[in-house]
């Protein structure tokens, strides 16, 4: 097939990293993983920075690295383009001219690539800030600015390396938000290591999981996230992450809806998601009324006692959903598997994401 194929083996004295996997062109694929797992050195493998024990890579049928070849293209040859943790922009050029490097690095005529960088800077919506140098530049301006500069360059495969990671709690959705738009519009393939759900969900088509560097999950996002078979994957999708299309103040999910907050403009008809946290959902034998809430039914699926809550799994229209009550809440409810119960979470308590590959339950 056309666009990434990687099958790697990465050996340390301490650590193998061993990971097979394809992202389509236009596919975003997330690499998920806790500290150690492997994320980053599986980067730097595609990247071309470290040279696996085994391994072939390949881009569109052309081979970056093949060990049983003696292949080994050199970064610089790779066309890949790298979004990292912090915007590493140079001090001393303003950010048009950060964003005209790329170019003006691969040979374009200097005003071909200033109209490279003014495009680039507009799709990422800080043109007016072309003349300013990182150092006038907020956290979220100069990410910005780096998405820019990497896909200036026009990037054979674009690497996004926990780019939401630095950013404050104001700057990260804006950013996220402009990452689904840029990206759905991407025909090249895209890997993004995250320790972030929600950013595999908004973002990414395809999810792998890494634990230990052996790839422990893989498949469409929504699919891993809503039947997680390791226990790190279930605690990482603990967000109630409820599929649909976006609807006038919300999404329909199924015959139902769910309403919440927009956290960016969507069209009706949009594949989204409604996200909330099973701490924010309470439990009713019976639909409750006149309250503008969200009134979700469930057939429950398991009891699990954690510390000072009960987590109350149910499924409703074949999605996994979660709800964090009291010991003495189970008690007074008398719930037990197979209940038929109402989950019911207030609207401002829910978001509602845009989704690229799919969403799921926690």
């Amino acid at each position: 097939m056309s666009g990434l194929r990687a099958d790697i083996e990465f050996r340390r004295p301490d650590f193998t990293l061993r990971a097979e996997f394809e992202v389509a062109p236009g596919e975003v694929l997330a690499v998920l993983g806790p500290n150690g797992a492997g994320k980053s050195t599986l980067l730097s493998v595609l990247a071309g920075q470290l040279v696996p024990h085994r391994g072939r890579v390949e881009l569109d049928g052309a081979s970056w690295l093949d060990t049983d070849r003696g292949i080994n293209v050199p970064t610089h040859r790779r066309g890949v383009g790298l979004l990292a943790q912090n915007a590493l922009l140079f001090p001393n050029l303003t950010a048009l001219e950060n964003v005209a490097f790329g170019p003006r690095a691969a040979g374009v005529r200097k005003a071909e690539a200033r109209e490279i960088a003014v495009h680039w800077l507009s799709e990422v919506d800080v043109s007016g800030l072309a003349a300013r140098k990182p150092g006038r530049l907020s956290g979220g301006q100069a990410q910005r600015v780096a998405l820019a500069r990497a896909l200036a360059a026009n990037p054979q495969l674009l690497l996004l390396d926990e780019p939401l990671a630095a950013l404050d709690v104001d700057a990260a959705p804006a950013m996220r938000g402009l990452l689904h738009q840029v990206l759905r519009r991407q025909e090249k393939p895209t890997v993004l290591v995250t320790h972030d759900v929600l950013d595999a969900v908004v973002l990414a088509d395809q999810l792998l999981v890494l634990l230990d560097g052996c790839v422990v999950e893989q498949g469409p996002t929504r699919e891993v996230l809503a039947r997680p078979k390791e226990a790190f994957t279930a605690r990482v999708a603990g967000l109630n992450l409820v599929p649909g299309v976006a609807a006038a103040d919300g999404i329909s999910f199924g015959d139902g809806a769910i309403s919440g907050r927009l956290v960016e403009a969507l069209e009706q008809g949009e594949s989204a998601a409604a996200v909330f946290a099973p701490s924010a959902v309470a439990v009713h034998r019976e639909r409750p009324n006149g309250s503008p809430r969200n009134a979700i039914p469930v057939r429950l699926a398991a009891l699990e006692p954690r510390g000072d809550v009960v987590r109350v799994r149910g499924v409703a229209r074949n999605c996994s959903l979660a709800a964090d009550v009291t010991p003495a809440a189970v008690a007074d409810l008398r719930l037990t598997p197979d209940d038929e119960v109402w989950f019911v979470v207030k609207a401002a308590e829910v978001a509602i994401h845009p989704t690229s590959g799919g969403s799921s339950g926690a």
